[in-house]
């Protein structure tokens, strides 16, 4: 009886001992939902700047249209997105079709073989389709957060030279940047307006630096010089 109690006794420790492990969310809200779990992908660990990036393309059964999405990742430094399509409603069929492309990268500064697996959750694209099969995340993973942070700077064109920059904090590493130039008109901008801006765009440590020289067109438009930098740093 003691050896029979103390058996017990354990068995109860040990569960209240053991990790709990979390369901992945792609099915979350949907009534019929069919889930596909992805391979592990691994990520670049290079830390030169910009970051290096991986795609990988995760594809619903033959029927059906991805209508949720989640990731598991063995590092919360990995920042992963997917590509989608525009179109209005933002909708399974609309944003996304069966296969689902994404990209991830890493912005810590300790890889240790970074990876992650994407998951789909799938909806029929007409008729009827299976309900959810439970999955359960282990413990020792993270569900995907918000690893960087977007600091943008955005400058108004005039005849001649503009520059300026965006710059990560003093807690933040750069990851990557990017520059854009941009017109507020009704009319898409002719060709010769387009031409009438040059812009480049340099990285130094944590900042990035955009250069836009503009001829006198710009004098009867609203033009603008968008500058980013995407950090790391975030939750």
């Amino acid at each position: 009886m003691r050896l029979a109690a103390f058996l017990i006794l354990a068995g109860a420790l040990a569960a209240i001992g053991a990790p709990s492990a979390a369901a992945t969310n792609e099915c979350r809200g949907l009534q019929v939902c069919v889930r596909v779990a992805g391979p592990w992908v691994v990520v670049p660990a290079g830390l030169k700047t910009p970051r290096a990036h991986v795609d990988f393309r995760l594809s619903c059964p033959r029927g059906y249209l991805a209508a949720g999405l989640d990731t598991e990742l063995t590092d919360q430094a990995i920042d992963v997105e997917f590509a989608g399509k525009i179109g209005s409603p933002v909708n399974p069929g609309v944003t996304t079709s069966r296969a689902v492309v994404f990209r991830a990268s890493y912005t810590g500064t300790s890889p240790r073989g970074p990876s992650f697996r994407a998951h789909l959750g799938c909806v029929p694209s007409a008729g009827g389709g299976g309900g959810p099969v439970p999955y359960r995340r282990p413990a020792a993973l993270f569900p995907p957060g918000q690893p960087t942070v977007l600091r943008v700077r955005t400058l108004r064109l005039r005849a001649g030279l503009v520059r300026g920059a965006a710059a990560c904090g003093k807690s933040e590493r750069l990851i990557s940047g990017w520059h854009a130039v941009a017109f507020y008109s009704a009319a898409p901008p002719s060709e010769s307006l387009i031409q009438s801006v040059s812009a480049a765009r340099t990285v130094s440590g944590s900042r990035v630096e955009v250069r836009a020289r503009s001829g006198p067109a710009v004098q009867t438009v609203r033009g603008i010089v968008q500058v980013g930098a995407v950090c790391g740093g975030g939750s």
